[in-house]
């Protein structure tokens, strides 16, 4: 048959909706052939997630045995029992884990509708994606998931409606009496968390596009942070969350009225580098770990709150230190009256005279308020913290019950710290301010109402530090230059450290980066974890982010931006399979998921991760093949992916031979591991960087690290598992051959020849051809 009657019997087959998809992404198009899964469903990668799933199985680890989701429960799952509705404890299990990545997803998938709607009212729906001079695969994820090469912010909402669509299809399936298969929920959950990440990569393409954020350049500011940076003789207005919709109003506001050196912006959480992105006037205070400290201290007169991580008590915090409150968003509305159509006048009166904070959704109007509010209420506000002596005073009323030590997560000894304040000694309450992640269950516990946090102000340092502006996407130009080099093996790793507060040590992450950064791997950063890398400084006063270049290089340490700026990490390792290997990336999923896991040497490192927003991020990795490590709060999120590696199914297709090759080298051992120390993770990250695909060369320089940081941090010896990993003599770093091969010779081990093209495709069903992996 010839390839025009082929084509045509194919078009006869397409059902309405396939019709409908291949509308939507203008498949006549032809920029790339169309692949096999255009805004795949819910089934569409199920096969590549089991095959996933064989190797990397759930682990899981319950929080509760019970299921209260219905009337009928609650439910005992224990002991092999069922639920009313026949569910067993591990099925309810993944349905929670699909349930938090949903949630996830939905944050971010929301904030992209929302900003995209905003930036088309704005600017008009055909306004044109330029993401600069060195970026033409401008959307990765979105070209791979979905098959749509966005060309507009119009073509933006395409992608953002059908992660709308799949959501609520994948939310349906947590209903009562729906999935009976733990596996199969598994399998939602990395469906869900691949569609956030199409909703993450068009929240910031919007931003950047909307909103003008650096783009195509690595060397961006460096900008201020720390609640030290802020200078409260002026007015000050703190956004909280991480919406740029409000912030960047109010930054134009204050340039349009010849403010913007009259008052302090500043930010907390994503927000605070969003508003970065747009001035680098503004101030960064910290991490989400700060948020109750800093508005505590009242040196912030207005508070504006967008979305997500923001405390949910925030108009009595506010109230309490005399600060002005507004709500700018739909999901965070407080109980607060919608002064959105109200007159400006009336809200300032209200505001300034009557103390009441209020809920405005029109950010032109909200932005107007702020200004004016914080300007009219600096002068009546003294701004003071606590001093030494009343410090010292509050102190003495601790009884050193230990109660705040049980509550704290970290189980820090407070009242140890709170005792020597009131003896006058405040070293210990500032090296606990240090490490703090500021959840504040220690003083909603205190028995005596000791305000453990107003304590922190007289022993908080005021130090500031700098962090660099976040800059977006990585260049395509970048990609050429690293591809080859991290493809065999010789830049040994790309390392995200991504995602939230919840830290077992506050400094880990800085050390993480520099110890990696100086072993030349690749370090990029997003989020709070970005801001607490900057936290830190080196004996010449140095930040990482001073210390190392901002290159998507080896040894560069780059902050790629705020939450959702995690699309451009994954979508880097995307484009290392189209630019690099020239895979098509369009509605090719599976191809390319399968190039990043066998090829692309990265690991995500979420140490502190503790959202939904994390779980989703995390799990979107998952999918693609990139294995992350959790720090050691996140055993919370009950459900690990891990391999037995001396057990399972190591076998892979080598793609040029057509043959199966049972490896036995358990390349990444993982996909989603909790480390319980900062020691731990240093020696699994490079180890989860090691590739079939390396060369002799590339093999070497991980191994060398592997072991180095295994010496380094266990205090000697060689890793148990050093000989799965080791295929060939050559394999062996130089430096460490006259201990390694004594080694392998005395447990017997034989050499084996390396895989050429490492492909899981061929080895479980699926419609991808193997030819489809060979580039």
């Amino acid at each position: 048959m010839s390839e025009k009657k082929e084509m045509k019997e194919l078009v006869k087959e397409l059902t309405k909706t396939q019709e409908e998809i291949r509308e939507l992404i203008k498949a006549e198009i032809e920029w790339e052939p169309v692949g096999p899964t255009p805004m795949p469903g819910i089934t569409d990668l199920r096969s590549w997630d089991m095959r996933l799933l064989k190797t990397y199985k759930p682990w899981y680890a319950p929080f509760c045995d019970l299921c209260c989701l219905c009337t009928y429960g609650k439910c005992d799952l224990t002991q092999d029992r069922r639920g009313a509705c026949g569910i067993d404890i591990a099925t309810q299990q993944a349905r929670i884990v699909l349930l938090a990545c949903l949630m996830g997803c939905s944050a971010h998938a929301a904030h992209a509708g929302h900003i995209l709607e905003y930036l088309i009212d704005r600017h008009g729906p055909d306004k044109k994606i330029d993401m600069g001079t060195f970026i033409e695969v401008e959307a990765p994820n979105i070209r791979t998931v979905t098959g749509l090469k966005p060309e507009t912010l119009a073509d933006l909402k395409h992608a953002i409606e059908y992660v709308y669509k799949e959501i609520a299809h994948l939310l349906d399936s947590t209903h009562m009496g729906q999935e009976g298969s733990a596996l199969d929920y598994e399998s939602k959950a990395l469906h869900a968390s691949m569609l956030d990440h199409v909703g993450m990569e068009v929240a910031d393409i919007a931003q950047i596009v909307g909103f003008n954020f650096p783009t195509s350049v690595a060397d961006t500011p460096l900008v201020e942070m720390g609640w030290g940076s802020i200078d409260k003789s002026k007015p000050v207005i703190l956004v909280v969350g991480h919406n740029p919709a409000t912030s960047t109003v109010v930054v134009d506001y204050l340039r349009e009225n010849n403010l913007e050196d009259k008052v302090e912006v500043c930010g907390i959480c994503c927000t605070a580098i969003e508003t970065t992105r747009y001035s680098d006037k503004a101030k960064v205070i910290g991490p989400l770990s700060r948020q109750l400290f800093f508005v505590r201290t009242g040196i912030a007169d207005v508070i504006m709150t967008d979305e997500q991580c923001i405390n949910t008590n925030m108009p009595e915090e506010a109230s309490n230190v005399g600060s002005a409150l507004i709500a700018t968003l739909d999901k965070v509305m407080y109980g607060l009256e919608d002064a959105s159509e109200m007159d400006t006048d009336e809200i300032i009166k209200r505001m300034t005279e009557k103390k009441e904070h209020f809920a405005i959704l029109e950010p032109a109007k909200a932005a107007e308020v702020a200004a004016k509010v914080a300007m009219k209420l600096a002068p009546q506000r003294k701004k003071e913290l606590l001093s030494e002596e009343e410090a010292k005073k509050l102190a003495e009323k601790c009884t050193d019950c230990g109660m705040c030590e049980r509550v704290c997560p970290n189980l820090f000894s407070i009242g140890d710290g709170i005792t020597e304040m009131a003896k006058g000694n405040f070293e210990l309450m500032k090296g606990l301010f240090n490490l703090c992640i500021g959840c504040g269950k220690c003083e909603h516990e205190c028995p005596q109402g000791v305000p453990i946090f107003r304590l922190m102000q007289a022993a908080a340092s005021w130090e500031t530090w700098k962090v660099r502006a976040g800059r977006g996407a990585v260049m395509d130009t970048e990609i050429r230059k690293v591809g080859a080099p991290i493809t065999l093996g010789t830049i040994p790793g790309i390392i995200a450290l991504v995602g939230c507060s919840n830290y077992p040590d506050i400094e880990d992450v800085a050390e993480m980066v520099d110890e990696f950064a100086r072993r030349k791997y690749i370090v990029v950063l997003t989020g709070c974890a970005a801001m607490v890398a900057g936290m830190t400084k080196d004996k010449d006063g140095r930040t990482v982010y001073e210390k190392y270049p901002p290159d998507f290089d080896a040894g560069g340490v780059v902050n790629i931006g705020s939450c959702v700026s995690n699309a451009h990490i994954s979508g880097a390792a995307i484009k290392i399979a189209n630019i690099f290997a020239s895979l098509p990336l369009r509605a090719n999923y599976e191809v390319i998921a399968d190039y990043v896991l066998n090829r692309v040497g990265a690991c995500g490192v979420a140490w502190g991760a503790m959202s939904q927003k994390a779980a989703s991020i995390g799990t979107g990795f998952n999918r693609l093949g990139v294995p992350v490590v959790l720090g050691p709060h996140s055993s919370k999120y009950r459900r690990l992916y891990l391999s037995r590696k001396e057990e399972d199914d190591w076998t892979v297709m080598d793609a040029r031979k057509r043959e199966l090759v049972d490896t036995g080298e358990p390349s990444p051992e993982h996909i989603a591991y909790v480390a319980e120390t900062k020691e731990k993770a240093m020696i699994m990250i490079p180890k989860l960087c090691i590739r079939k695909n390396d060369t002799p060369q590339g093999r070497g320089i991980k191994l060398n690290h592997y072991i180095s940081l295994y010496k380094k941090y266990t205090g000697g010896g060689l890793p148990e598992d050093l000989h799965l990993y080791i295929r060939r003599a050559a394999d062996i770093p130089l430096v460490y051959r006259k201990e390694v091969m004594p080694y392998l010779e005395k447990i017997g081990w034989k050499p084996k020849e390396p895989v050429g093209l490492p492909t899981f495709i061929g080895t479980y069903p699926s419609k991808v051809p193997i030819d489809s992996v060979i580039h």
